[in-house]
């Protein structure tokens, strides 16, 4: 496995968050990670696809979100843009305050994230008396709901819960209703709800290219034309056509300025489009000089 350490950097310089990864040597003894929906839910050791992606797709994207209160300018849609350094705030941490996210139709949910942020929180070193209580709630019409997932007595600290179902679940809203917050006020960075919606996949990425740049070869352009249906692009590169170990996943771009290549080295590239209904196929492997 690999780990790494991310930067979040929004309350304090050391502020960060680890990510795992499966990693392992290829045929040739050439050291590889495997980083590919690597913040999506994958396999656990252990089990038949083991490290693999699920093909549960991000269903809620950019979605309308309604809320019982906000703070400040902590938004609402700050807890599905996909971006670690924003979050929703609600005007406090009483039990009731809620999130709700619409998946915009019917979809199938197999799994939902909850990641919490840091609002008003006083606690200084470690502590272990503190947890967080929530409920999550399902509804097809946004009128009726029915629980989905009790955790109203839970004596864990779980800043980023991961709840998975044994029997995916047909719906199109998911709320979340806060119990009791470990510190501070209610405070989302990212209500994820992972699963498969009912259209089809997007449209192949057309007119992929890579611009290396010759004053400096460490950096290069890459750009393509957008996909009307697609939220995001998977970015691979490597050194050979079969060794594409590298991934960069960007959301709502139609370009990438990649500054991470060894000015001596050639390398190849391919791109794939992503919605709630899976992945396309990938582009066709460019070599680069």
């Amino acid at each position: 496995m690999a780990c790494v350490n991310h930067v979040v950097n929004v309350k304090n310089n050391f502020e960060r968050r680890i990510g795992i990864w499966p990693a392992g040597f290829d045929k040739d003894d050439i050291l590889y990670c495997n980083t590919a929906f690597g913040d999506y839910p994958h396999y656990l050791p252990g089990e038949q696809k083991s490290g693999q992606f699920t093909g549960w797709m991000l269903l809620n994207y950019q979605h309308p979100v309604s809320v019982s209160s906000t703070y400040g300018a902590f938004a609402a849609n700050n807890a599905v843009d996909e971006n670690i350094k924003t979050y929703w705030c609600a005007a406090t941490a009483n039990a009731g305050e809620w999130i709700q996210t619409d998946l915009g139709e019917i979809a199938t949910v197999h799994a939902i994230q909850i990641n919490y942020a840091d609002q008003d929180a006083d606690i200084l070193g470690k502590r272990t008396d503190i947890y967080h209580q929530y409920r999550l709630w399902h509804s097809t019409d946004g009128k009726n709901w029915q629980l989905l997932h009790d955790k109203s007595r839970n004596r864990k600290d779980v800043p980023h819960d991961y709840v998975e179902f044994t029997k995916p679940v047909k719906t199109r809203y998911i709320k979340l209703e806060n119990i009791h917050m470990a510190n501070g006020k209610f405070a989302i960075s990212g209500l994820r709800v992972f699963g498969k919606g009912n259209g089809t996949t997007p449209a192949d990425v057309k007119q992929f290219m890579v611009l290396r740049q010759q004053s400096d070869k460490r950096n290069a352009w890459l750009k393509w034309f957008p996909a009307d249906d697609a939220y995001a692009y998977n970015i691979y590169y490597g050194i050979a056509p079969d060794k594409l170990y590298n991934s960069i996943m960007v959301y709502d771009a139609s370009e990438y300025y990649l500054k991470a290549l060894d000015k001596q080295i050639t390398y190849y590239f391919t791109i794939e489009s992503l919605n709630k209904n899976g992945v396309s196929k990938r582009s066709p492997v460019i070599k680069i000089e």
